[in-house]
């Protein structure tokens, strides 16, 4: 087989140890191997570092074991050119498998130019996605914690959200302050707490307030409620250094933004999970695939048999589907029609997908040509 690299290695990572294999030399007959095994400590890491240097290793291998390959990756990416593989796509054959030979077998692979490379953003994009995936989980805490306030007040028959429709809302949130302060609201509590047009929901209000709360379930209540002013405190902590690292891609987001159903969090969720660099993945069907929002193909003997969705990023999949979600409520537009027509054939779940598929290729164009949405007639 042809070689591409004369010197390179493979690094089997686990959480403790790290097995390296050196391969070097252009023709099989006069290759040298050198294994060597490594604590994952950081200083173990920098000998790590000095080993592949000293033997002028240009190119590494290593699979993307857990979070195990960070630390590895985040020291040795300034100084070689690595290649973070897909477990599944570099299996060794059947037998005997030991540290020693997985190391030597990625190295091998490596060196006849067999590894595909998974996509490694920039640091700062890194950055901004470990930021993002952090809120959007401070976001689904904030969201139980309201649930459970609004189950406690249900079940002592305190019907609130029957009245108003949003209770974490200004007057809600006004409104159960002073339950929690006080352990009830009366009608003159009602009345400089509520504004606007819930004026002439004063008495509905008044009533619904009126239930069973006793000291136990205030407190429950508060519970919930100090947790919810503690993560609204944390998601905003967030959003500010979420907007100081998208100072960087002030373009991108002005073209991301123009596209229906795309606001600012979604846009940001899409730069930190695909990055701005469009290179990195040679067409859009690359991208939709490695998204998992293309359909799969299960072919034999002539038949098709599933074209059920593929594995992939679950973070951009989530984001493309909340923002075709949005576009399909939007009027007079191209994707909206769309969805709407594949819903009516093949049901509005595989309609989200389809239409998260096609605005994640229009997202692919728009970055690779900085050229903003342009809204397609429809006939």
């Amino acid at each position: 087989m042809e070689v591409f690299i004369e010197r390179c290695a493979g690094l089997d990572v686990h959480a403790e140890t790290i097995v390296a294999c050196v391969i070097s030399g252009s023709r099989e007959d006069d290759l040298l191997k050198v294994t060597e095994t490594f604590p994952t400590l950081t200083k173990d890491l920098y000998r790590l570092l000095k080993w592949l240097e000293h033997h002028e290793v240009t190119h590494i291998a290593m699979e993307s074991t857990g979070i195990y390959w960070k630390p590895v990756f985040n020291i040795l990416e300034d100084y070689f050119d690595i290649t973070l593989a897909n477990a599944q796509r570099i299996k060794n054959v059947p037998g005997r498998k030991t540290d020693v030979s997985d190391a030597e077998w990625i190295a091998k692979l490596l060196r006849h130019g067999l590894i595909e490379k998974s996509f490694v953003p920039p640091v700062d994009i890194r950055e901004l996605r470990d930021l993002t995936r952090l809120r959007k989980k401070w976001i689904g805490h904030l969201t139980a914690e309201k649930n459970r306030i609004q189950k406690v007040l249900e079940c002592s028959n305190v019907k609130l959200s029957s009245v108003i429709s949003d209770v974490f809302g200004v007057s809600g949130r006004k409104l159960l302050k002073k339950l929690i302060e006080q352990g009830y609201v009366d009608e003159v509590d009602v009345e400089n707490s509520i504004h606007g047009k819930m004026a002439g929901k004063k008495q509905r209000i008044t009533d619904s307030l009126f239930g069973t709360l006793n000291g136990h379930q205030i407190f429950l209540i508060r519970q919930s409620w100090q947790h919810i002013i503690y993560l609204e405190s944390l998601i905003s902590e967030i959003e500010e250094r979420v907007d100081s690292l998208l100072n960087n891609y002030t373009e991108e987001m002005e073209l991301l933004l123009t596209i229906p159903g795309i606001k600012k969090d979604t846009a940001a969720i899409i730069i930190a999970e695909i990055g701005v660099d469009m290179g990195q993945f040679p067409t859009s069907q690359h991208l939709a695939s490695w998204a998992g929002v293309s359909p799969g193909n299960h072919e034999s003997a002539g038949k098709r048999k599933s074209t059920r969705t593929t594995k992939g990023n679950p973070h951009i999949k989530s984001a493309m589907c909340e923002a075709a979600w949005a576009v399909s409520r939007c009027r007079n537009r191209w994707l909206a029609a769309k969805y709407w027509s594949l819903a009516a054939r093949r049901g509005k779940k595989k309609a989200l997908v389809a239409i998260s598929h096609r605005m994640l290729r229009i997202i692919y164009s728009m970055l690779l040509n900085k050229e903003p949405f342009k809204e397609m007639q429809i006939s």
